[in-house]
């Protein structure tokens, strides 16, 4: 007879043994939309996903195996792949002019953020970790969204030194945004047990060599490249390493290949999803110690 798990408060319960676990079904506690898992499931699903498990009849029999962890690495087992992404060509173009629009306007910049956020998040797939979203809220963080937003004008001013205090503040206000981006990632609406623990002094470091190295025409692909890799290994709280595989090459050519083809306007759609798409499938979780 198969033992079962379930998720109450992103903690792992159990195990239980199937006449319980149904007693458990029938008061209630365990619901169509919570988190279970029996011997030899991939991973974690909700019970009204599991054939004959809500409304009657037998729970399928499994071959016998350790449930997968509940804290530090998702739902699912530690497998690892490829993410990917199935934006629209319109659907993302809309929401990137209407995110850039509400920057500009500086006020409307935590609600355009959160709205183009939670988009993005939910056309991208994590392998073992379903149903992705974001959990963040316009007013968690609103002063380092306006404040993100508003210091893309510093350059007007007639003051020498503005760009310059302004850029380290906006890498800062960066850095702050990344923090909260990685802390209200979810699976199946509870937010996942990871943290964006890179210093604000590197995440400046990082951004200041970012603009320097435009200096250079193509370095800078590079500097992205090892900047991605940089964010990931300070990426925790995942029993899986968060890799970005992408080479500056391929950020390269790639750019370039985008901006020729959106100079001609009507492509442009097709070529933001086409590199929206690409981008997102260059991140990837592995098991830890296979690289």
């Amino acid at each position: 007879m198969a033992s079962w798990f379930y998720a109450s408060e992103g903690k792992q319960q159990g195990p239980y043994p199937e006449g319980q676990f149904r007693d458990l079904i029938s008061q209630g506690i365990v619901r169509p939309d919570t988190l279970v898992w029996s011997e030899g499931m991939a991973g974690w699903q909700k019970a009204a996903e599991i054939p004959g498990l809500i409304g009657g009849g037998a729970p399928p029999m499994v071959p016998a195996g350790g449930p997968p962890m509940m804290g530090g690495g998702g739902y699912a087992g530690g497998g690892g792949g490829s993410l990917s992404a199935d934006f629209s060509a319109f659907g993302l173009l809309g929401r990137s002019i209407v995110f850039i629009i509400g920057m500009l306007l500086v006020i409307p910049a935590p609600w355009v953020t959160v709205w183009f956020y939670k988009y993005i998040t939910s056309h991208i797939q994590v392998p073992g970790r379903p149903n992705f979203g974001f959990a963040g809220e316009p007013m968690d963080i609103w002063w380092a969204l306006m404040g993100n937003a508003l210091l893309t004008y510093a350059g007007a001013t007639g003051i020498s030194y503005a760009p310059l205090l302004a850029t380290i503040a906006n890498a800062f206000f960066a850095w702050v945004i990344m923090r909260w981006i990685v802390a209200n990632l979810t699976s199946n609406g509870e937010r996942l047990p990871i943290s964006f623990q890179g210093s604000a002094i590197g995440y400046v470091g990082w951004y200041l060599l970012m603009l320097i190295s435009t200096i250079t025409i193509i370095g800078w692909a590079w500097v992205l490249a090892y900047w991605m890799r940089w964010i990931c290994r300070n990426t925790e709280g995942t029993r899986r390493e968060i890799v970005f595989t992408g080479s500056g090459w391929q950020v390269l050519w790639r750019t370039v290949v985008f901006s020729l083809a959106s100079s001609f306007i009507i492509p442009i759609p097709w070529m933001l999803r086409w590199y929206g798409r690409w981008y997102v499938s260059q991140f990837a979780l592995a098991p830890r110690g296979s690289l």
